[in-house]
């Protein structure tokens, strides 16, 4: 598999090394933006197969995925938040549809809850006439993440960054995540 996969890590330990347990085969880099909790300890001595960034301060989460895209051999990259855990075939799954859709600029994945329920992953951009309908007529549908009904790929609008496949040929035409995003809205500023 010709796949890089980033994963950011500031204090989470526990989740990363739950997370670093679910990957099967792909390379893998994590970068740490000074981690005080023994995360570094951990990958090294229980994945030491990881390549490892580490910042001596913490640089925000669009530096640090930038890092490690630069880092990246793979000619697919999945941007992979530390919190998560894949299920058996879920990447294989994404690896396919990049395939056989190579004009998709930005693949996001269905994300689930500890439960089992779908978690709401993917947004609308924003606009002058869903800030009126969200924040004066009150309708929640224009700025909140939301779930795609059905189990077919569908085209969104933008994906959030928990799991973001980018393909090598979109960071050459788009460029990296605007680094002016210390955390948050540098996914849907992507898409």
């Amino acid at each position: 598999m010709d796949l890089s996969i980033i994963i950011v890590s500031f204090n989470t330990k526990e989740l990363l090394k739950k997370c670093l347990a679910s990957i099967k085969e792909a390379e893998v880099i994590v970068i740490d933006n000074a981690s005080s909790d023994g995360s570094l300890e951990m990958v090294k001595k229980e994945f030491p197969k990881v390549r490892l960034i580490v910042n001596e301060k913490n640089l925000g989460f669009a530096v640090a995925n930038n890092q490690g895209i630069m880092a990246a051999s793979g000619e697919e990259i999945l941007l992979l938040n530390s919190d998560t855990e894949v299920k058996a075939g879920a990447i294989e799954g994404l690896i396919k549809f990049v395939k056989e859709h190579p004009e998709a600029g930005v693949i996001g994945a269905r994300l689930l809850n500890p439960d089992g329920s779908i978690q709401p992953s993917v947004y609308h951009f924003p606009t002058i006439l869903g800030a009126i309908k969200e924040y004066w007529l009150g309708q929640k549908v224009t700025y909140e993440k939301y779930v795609v009904t059905g189990f077919n790929p569908v085209r969104v609008e933008a994906v959030t960054g928990a799991a973001m496949l980018i393909s090598k040929k979109t960071i050459e035409k788009i460029g990296f995540l605007d680094e002016r995003y210390f955390m948050y809205f540098e996914d849907l500023d992507y898409c």
